[in-house]
């Protein structure tokens, strides 16, 4: 019997992960769930957001690959086997997130959506540059891909701060953890990113309550979880000026409902969810790794619990 290796996505291309893994795992068979011919040779499975049910029907299962960082879709499921669960951890996705985190700072900390306001009305609008240092900038989140943003902007000279639930430490960058100390750092972010993991714990954290010690006016970047943000409690706060402008890559619905009033508000940017994406050419070696791993008897790398969620 040939080992299997099942991938399931519906934004990923098969193709490219099939043409990276194939030479790296020549002993296995790459498959969709379609062509699987025996379901006890599903050794290995490659995917993201399976459907429910979707495990049950691998007795055999040995290793899944969770395609990208957040494990969210995998928390409270029935139907997740008692095997190792790994995660994409790969340095050109923490380049990617950390690029986008920066052009969303930057965009807010120089004003551009005010220059975006007044050249549509064909108006001559200048403000003055504030200096980095000025700008305070707080990461909701010192994870693997918090970190790497964080510092990042300390490299640009932004006024760094960093929230975690647990203590880190960063090199210039002010940390402060636990939920004693969040309202305290929300109010000292003029412009707050959010990069928490999505968990039990985190879900619904920044409702109405929390926005309100957010600095009157201040820009709002979320790239982790739509579900981390009273969706409602937002649209409110930038209605009312409360939060001036926002950069939105993640909502509580996606796609984002075309009846959203998210969407005909000016001070606000959506993107597609595109932050930070698993790059097969990059990570194509590291999943192959802990495949052999495994099959040496060692212990897999990047392994996660999706009951904390990370």
């Amino acid at each position: 019997m040939i080992p299997t290796l099942v991938f399931y996505s519906q934004v990923d291309s098969f193709d490219d992960w099939k043409a990276l893994l194939a030479p790296r795992l020549p002993e296995l068979r790459i498959c969709l769930p379609e062509e699987v011919e025996d379901p006890d040779s599903v050794h290995y499975v490659l995917a993201w957001k399976p459907p429910q049910g979707f495990f049950v029907q691998y007795p055999n299962l040995k290793l899944l690959v969770n395609l990208g960082a957040g494990v969210d879709s995998l928390v409270n499921r029935d139907d997740l086997p008692a095997v190792p669960i790994t995660r994409i951890s790969d340095p050109d996705m923490s380049r990617m997130m950390a690029s986008y985190v920066l052009f969303a700072v930057l965009r807010h900390a120089r004003d551009i959506p005010a220059f975006e306001r007044a050249q549509r009305e064909r108006r001559w609008h200048y403000l003055h540059p504030r200096l980095p240092e000025s700008v305070r900038v707080g990461i909701l989140g010192l994870g693997e891909l918090g970190t790497f943003a964080a510092k990042e902007l300390s490299r640009q000279g932004f006024d760094v701060r960093g929230w975690s639930r647990s203590p880190r430490q960063l090199e210039n960058v002010t940390c402060v953890y636990g939920m004693e100390s969040l309202n305290e750092f929300l109010a000292s972010s003029d412009i707050l990113v959010v990069m928490l993991p999505l968990t039990a714990q985190t879900r619904g954290l920044l409702n109405a309550d929390r926005l309100a010690h957010l600095p009157r006016g201040c820009s709002f970047i979320n790239v982790a979880r739509g579900a981390l943000v009273d969706q409602q409690a937002l649209t409110s706060a930038l209605a009312s000026g409360q939060i001036g402008e926002a950069t939105l890559d993640v909502f509580d619905r996606e796609p984002l409902p075309p009846e959203d009033p998210l969407w005909a508000m000016e001070n606000v940017l959506i993107t597609p969810h595109l932050a930070s994406v698993a790059i097969p050419a990059s990570a194509a070696q590291q999943i192959a790794d802990n495949i052999q791993r495994l099959d040496r008897g060692e212990p897999v790398l990047h392994q996660v619990d999706p009951a904390r969620g990370y």
